[in-house]
């Protein structure tokens, strides 16, 4: 669900925001967290901040799920958008090493599968309409499962995350229940995504209340989308549930509002794909013998945990 920059240095930059790595925000423990999200500060963390603990290479292939996979498949490749704030796809300092919760669970469960990942980075929105082409076999970016993508998207689900707000501490925006709440304001998000997606589609509720509508601001880069809240540009920001509590652990001046709609998040693939069988019976490997937890543990988002793949389940309604 969330949009990518293109270059390694417009990736760097975006962690200009975010506050020095020393500071690992220490004070907020799991048990303020009102999701059960726990504290990305938990993680373990390298210079810049990223978590860098190998959590993956110790993960052996099971026999039984890679004969799920359809004959002769050695080799996936993967669409990934880069440009995340943590726990999103992102770059180390080196500019070329990808790292983020998306990444480990692609290698993670590529290691399941016994076979190889060639990672291709693209654009966020170009993922899914380049799997139906057959230019990727697989796509990963924090896609959410929604009503809409199912017309021409199978999902193989792993985590549960969502949609949520952030703004600025000195904002008398307290939480987000109604979008009407956001009417008059500049809601800044990413390109693409399921939160332009849903803030579009309900930008009559304004007008129909006889309010000033709300005001939309898409950014295909996320350090962006932060700059735009920071500066004044923006109001609001509506991104993914753990990528805001993430930004706003690291950013100063910032403040989360709340979940707004929880939504499972899979593996996409092309409508009747054969390999969600075994994309399935890898992840829930990984959660049976505890690489799942780790991988959770290591990003801060162990309440983002399932208990089960699912195939293609219809869209959360909460």
């Amino acid at each position: 669900m969330r949009t990518p920059s293109h270059t390694p240095s417009r990736l760097l930059a975006s962690f200009a925001l975010i506050t020095s790595a020393t500071v690992l925000v220490t004070a907020c423990g799991s048990g303020s967290d009102d999701s059960g999200s726990g504290s990305t500060a938990q993680a373990a963390a390298g210079s810049d901040g990223i978590p860098t603990t190998d959590v993956v290479s110790g993960v052996r292939k099971d026999e039984a799920a890679a004969k799920l996979l359809p004959p002769g498949v050695t080799s996936l490749t993967v669409g990934t958008s880069v440009g995340s704030t943590p726990p999103g796809t992102s770059y180390l300092e080196d500019g070329k090493t990808l790292v983020g919760q998306d990444v480990d669970f692609t290698n993670a469960v590529a290691k399941v599968l016994g076979v190889g990942v060639d990672q291709q980075q693209a654009s966020f929105e170009a993922i899914l309409p380049a799997l139906d082409s057959g230019k990727y076999d697989v796509g990963v970016s924090n896609f959410g499962v929604t009503t809409e993508r199912l017309k021409t998207i199978d999902f193989v689900t792993y985590i549960n995350d969502g949609q949520g707000f952030a703004t600025r501490k000195d904002s008398k925006l307290a939480k987000v229940t109604d979008l009407a709440q956001l009417c008059g304001l500049n809601v800044a998000t990413g390109a693409g995504t399921t939160f332009e997606a849903t803030l579009e589609k309900n930008a009559h509720l304004c007008t129909d209340a006889g309010k000033k509508a709300y005001k939309v601001q898409t950014y295909s880069e996320s350090s962006a989308v932060w700059s735009s809240l920071q500066q004044g540009r923006s109001d609001v920001v509506m991104s993914t549930i753990n990528g805001l509590r993430y930004a706003v652990a690291h950013q100063d001046g910032l403040k989360f509002l709340n979940e707004f709609h929880r939504l499972d998040v899979g593996f996409a693939f092309k409508k009747g794909t054969k390999l969600a069988p075994a994309f399935q019976a890898a992840v829930d490997k990984l959660i049976a013998d505890g690489t799942y937890a780790k991988i959770l543990k290591k990003w801060g988002t162990t309440g983002s945990a399932i208990a089960t793949s699912q195939i293609s389940p219809p869209e959360l309604k909460n």
